[in-house]
């Protein structure tokens, strides 16, 4: 479902579409998870309910834990390269 967020907000009846593999309770306990870990954002208007992508905690757990992974593993290819071609 993030990956249907990230590009735009939708209703949650478009997510239910996009989920037709699910029924509509299944995707609400989804969104309600979601929800809560504050990785999506809700905005009520009228009867429908957008749903909108929070990266900020997705980038918090970028920042924190793979950014440091991927530059250790850089590191580690910058040096294979280099006695590859040595």
């Amino acid at each position: 479902m993030l990956d249907r967020l990230k590009n735009e907000a939708l209703t949650t009846g478009m997510l239910c579409q996009a989920f037709f593999d699910m029924d509509r309770c299944t995707v609400m306990q989804h969104l309600k998870m979601l929800e809560n870990a504050e990785l999506i954002i809700v905005r009520r208007e009228g009867r429908e309910r957008w749903n909108h992508l929070n990266a900020l905690p997705i980038k918090r757990i970028h920042d924190r834990w793979i950014s440091g992974y991927a530059a250790y593993a850089v590191a580690i290819l910058g040096r294979l390269k280099a006695e590859l071609e040595g």
